[in-house]
């Protein structure tokens, strides 16, 4: 029986693959454990609720079915880190990929290049003191103009986390101004909303012509 659900696009604009776990909830811990190496197996078990460690097997189980279908590489990838923490495989430095979860979703992309993703619950009613610490005021104006400001927000909000996680930055303490910079606005950036609504993931990577 399967331990997670899959769904795979190829997003050709991108040249990423994209694997998502709708169903973290359903994810067999005992089972997963098993399947995962050391690395993950020890990251997993130092989370005290079942569902953190669902999410960080989930995450490892997609990166593995990605890189097996992919690449052929059946065996557990081992994880080496950047300055700021943002992980690479350390026996092939050429494949890119990048993990985000949420309650409600599990999301792996592994691309040609550098590459960073977010997913995001969208929650409502929306949380204003936290519109206000993340975006300009340009940006709360068209989120409150939006027909669905709880969506327009998180969709800003998994651009920033999803550019963060491109550069390796890590969390930043301007994230107003965060996509006004050169870099953001020479970046590539696609964001999704699931078809009930309930989350939104985003991609982000350089220019094609880089």
């Amino acid at each position: 029986m399967a331990i997670y659900f899959v769904k795979v696009e190829i997003n050709f604009y991108f040249c990423n693959v994209i694997y998502l776990n709708e169903h973290p909830e359903d994810l067999n811990i005992a089972l997963a454990l098993k399947q995962v190496g050391p690395q993950r197996r020890e990251a997993a078990l130092r989370y005290m609720r079942d569902i953190d460690r669902k999410l960080s097997l989930a995450a490892f189980l997609l990166l593995m079915e990605g890189l097996e279908k992919e690449y052929g590489i059946s065996e557990p990838p081992v994880l080496a880190f950047g300055p700021h923490g943002k992980p690479f495989l350390r026996d092939y430095p050429g494949i890119h990929f990048n993990l985000s979860h949420c309650a409600r979703a599990v999301l792996c992309v592994i691309s040609d290049a550098p590459v960073g993703c977010d997913v995001e619950a969208v929650v409502s009613p929306l949380d204003m003191d936290l519109v206000n610490h993340c975006c300009s005021p340009e940006e709360q104006a068209v989120i409150l103009a939006s027909a669905r400001p709880e969506v327009a927000f998180y969709s800003l909000w998994t651009r920033k986390e999803a550019f963060l996680k491109w550069t390796g930055e890590g969390l930043a303490d301007h994230l107003p101004e965060l996509l006004s910079s050169p870099e953001a606005a020479a970046a590539r950036f696609e964001s999704q909303v699931s078809p009930d609504g309930s989350f939104v993931h985003t991609l982000c990577r350089g220019n094609l012509n880089e």
